[in-house]
């Protein structure tokens, strides 16, 4: 039972963990709420030119909007 509990906590702590804007993979990007495979491609060609220092930088993005950011800041990091 002990170990069921830790593996549980575990994968709860993962799903918890933010993305990391200037790491993710297009695969992990598009996990994120309203943010598909096209957007999450743009993301990654932004930072390959510039690194994001702050998370709100996500909105010089195009496709990425206040609305969108208000959606999806909790779960991003730098």
């Amino acid at each position: 039972m002990k170990v069921f509990a830790f593996v549980s906590g575990l994968l709860l702590s993962v799903q918890l963990m933010a993305v990391n804007l200037n790491t993710a993979t297009i695969e992990e990007l598009s996990s994120l709420k309203g943010i598909g495979k096209s957007t999450a491609e743009k993301i990654v060609t932004y930072r390959e030119q510039q690194k994001f220092n702050r998370i709100n930088e996500i909105k010089n993005v195009k496709g990425i909007g206040e609305k969108k950011f208000d959606m999806i800041k909790k779960d991003l990091s730098v």
